[in-house]
């Protein structure tokens, strides 16, 4: 997508109100955020969409656990997702609540149109239904012939009346639009696994229930009133309704999405169901749907029992909104599973922020000031600063295409390579020198060529970090709309001359971290115990136990993975090429191909185990083992937190 489009519509999920928002609910919203401000600023015509889904079985029985209608815990649950939005600036056009009126009258609409045009029918369904993921599965697709394998949780059997849409009659129209339209799912690699699935064989969808009635019913002119509208049917019109979909549709003109952002594990939903439901309605598909990671803490999943789970509002209100969300677009790459730790945010906070981007601004007011009374003109920037001017405005050319390529950490690092040309300049040269050698035409060209790369860096940073970069358009004498943007982005022209103004210092260094660490559960010691004196104490061994000299026999080394493919006629291997840094590959057989994509693992690093012996799998040599943990939500391969030396031994 260019940002030249007339129009750009930006969607998160609407989020499930059955529990408070989380910083998984957070990295969402603030991607949408960044798109949509940057829309707005190249001039296009932009919506920006989120809310709340209110609907289905385990609201209904959340709420009656709590003592409350399900109306009454929606609008508690929902209030509070949309004050988090409102306190972190989120620019929403709108926010949408499946049980407002105007949705109900729409997600009725389409379901009567696909009932005309022949792709809904009654039927009966019986099958296994997770209450938790609000989904249906056969039994080949339950763990243990009982369990989601989703969420882990048990599933129940479910025997209804039931309506049922004819997913299977679009399999093929799904499987030529994802061959036709290379970034339709992104990343790219996602689209394989829904291609791969879609290809396995879809059933009809069963489309509405009777064994509960908090949903929205189906159109009064069916005469159906037991039946109401299977949650994810009713969640996914929400991106047509709150355009006025079946009522006004005054705002019908944005459709198709230029992008629905979605976490992973709500992929299918929204690439294969959702794009069958639009073409039954005869409507656009969506341009892009980009599905994002999961996040840990610290290295583990978050969960309420380990008291690790990720209160955005409190980072935020520790840290910073700005270095917050400036950290959550810049620490992962999209796509990947990210890890949170205070540590991280604060070598982001003291490095990239401090040091690179604020200690710029600080040069440019001290330059400026010292020698030239806070004044700066352009006038000879060119003159004496082509080169520099030519580099920046290469890097600076490429940066849109990484953000509606939803590389956006890419695009804040190639941003970062354009402060590094500006902090090096100052070194090479040095205006204190041009200054005591009466070169003053060409001190003030070089505080000037400064000036005019924060500007541009401004221009690109302040849908990351709106309110400080606020503050530097303010010091350096410009204003963030489409005009400046166009004038020094677009037309690559010089700022006028401007004066400086100072400003507090932006992002202060941060030497301890500043909220309350996750802490290990705690075993309450029996006090009589305690009070026993060391010299009896007794210390009963485990025969599991090894010396520190047996555990470090294992050699355990940072390995990047170069090459990955799948093994055929194998269910669970994939074959890796792994760099130890010993001057050739080893090859490596991992059983992980269902939790990962071999295009997701190259370029990955992983921690290895070195020396075990060489094995022979289905064939093949495998000369290592990568290091994983797998519980009821699956397996995460063990992982460096941050880029190390291949070879690099773990100790």
């Amino acid at each position: 997508m260019e940002e030249s489009c007339k129009n750009v519509y930006i969607t998160t999920p609407i989020y499930y109100v059955n529990d408070v928002a989380h910083i998984g609910h957070a990295y969402t919203t603030i991607i949408a955020d960044m798109l949509a401000r940057y829309s707005r600023l190249t001039g296009a015509n932009t919506y920006f969409l989120t809310g709340t889904d209110e609907h289905g079985q385990k609201i209904a029985q959340s709420a009656e656990q709590r003592g409350k209608t399900p109306k009454e815990y929606a609008d508690e649950v929902s209030g509070k997702f949309k004050t988090l939005w409102d306190d972190f600036d989120i620019s929403y056009d709108k926010f949408i609540r499946t049980t407002d009126d105007e949705h109900k009258i729409g997600v009725q609409h389409a379901f009567q149109k696909m009932f005309d045009k022949g792709d809904i029918y009654k039927g009966d369904y019986e099958g296994y239904y997770c209450v938790s993921c609000e989904t249906f599965f056969t039994q080949k697709q339950l763990v243990d012939e009982q369990f989601c394998p989703d969420c882990g949780k048990p599933t129940n059997i479910v025997k209804e009346e039931s309506f049922f849409f004819k997913l299977s009659a679009y399999e093929d129209k799904l499987i030529k639009w994802y061959e036709e339209n290379d970034d339709c799912i992104l990343p790219r690699s996602k689209k394989n696994e829904v291609i791969n699935f879609v290809k396995g064989g879809l059933r009809d969808l069963s489309i509405s229930r009777t064994s509960f009635d908090w949903g929205v019913k189906l159109p009064e002119s069916m005469n159906e009133p037991k039946h109401v509208m299977y949650v994810w049917l009713d969640a996914l019109m929400n991106y047509i309704t709150a355009l006025g979909y079946g009522s006004d549709e005054k705002n019908m003109n944005q459709w198709p999405a230029n992008v629905h952002l979605v976490g992973k594990d709500i992929l299918r939903f929204h690439a294969i169901y959702w794009p069958a439901f639009l073409m039954s309605l005869d409507l656009p598909l969506p341009k892009h749907i980009a599905a994002h990671g999961w996040w840990t803490r610290d290295g583990e999943k978050m969960s309420k029992s380990k008291g690790n789970v990720v209160d955005p509002k409190l980072v935020a209100d520790a840290y910073g909104l700005d270095a917050f969300r400036y950290f959550m677009i810049r620490e992962v790459p999209f796509g990947q599973d990210g890890d949170f730790s205070q540590k991280a945010l604060m070598d982001r906070i003291n490095s990239d922020l401090g040091n690179d981007l604020g200690n710029l601004l600080n040069r440019i007011s001290g330059m400026s000031g010292k020698y030239f009374d806070s004044k700066v003109t352009s006038v000879d920037v060119k003159k004496y600063h082509q080169k520099e001017l030519d580099e920046v405005e290469e890097i600076l050319d490429k940066v849109e295409l990484y953000l509606w390529d939803m590389q956006l950490n890419r695009y804040l690092e190639d941003i970062w390579k354009v402060l590094t040309i500006a902090n090096k300049a100052i070194g090479d040269y040095e205006p204190w020198a041009k200054m005591k050698e009466g070169k003053t035409n060409e001190a003030m060209a070089l505080v000037a060529l400064i000036t005019n790369i924060m500007a541009r860096v401004s221009l690109l940073l302040d849908s990351v970090m709106p309110e400080k970069i606020g503050k530097i358009a303010t010091s350096i004498g410009i204003t963030i709309d489409n005009a400046t943007y166009t004038s020094l982005l677009k037309n690559k022209e010089l700022i006028a001359d401007t004066t400086i103004t100072k400003v507090e210092q932006l992002f202060p260094r941060i030497e301890e971290v500043l909220l309350e660490q996750a802490k290990p559960a705690v075993v309450e010691k029996n006090t009589t115990e305690e009070k026993s004196s060391k010299k009896d104490e007794v210390i009963e061994e485990d025969d599991n136990l090894i010396t520190i000299d047996k555990f470090f026999e294992t050699s355990l080394k940072i390995g990047t993975i170069v090459e990955a493919e799948e093994v055929p006629k194998s269910k669970k291997l994939l074959k890796l090429q792994v760099d130890l840094g010993e001057g050739r590959n080893r090859q490596i057989l991992a059983g992980i191909k269902e939790f990962y994509s071999a295009e997701d693992l190259v370029g990955t690093q992983a921690c290895v185990v070195a020396n075990l012996k060489p094995a022979k799998l289905m064939g093949m040599i495998s000369e290592g083992m990568l290091m994983a943990a797998k519980d009821e939500d699956g397996l995460s391969l063990i992982r460096p937190e941050s880029s190390k030396k291949i070879g690099t031994k773990i100790s």
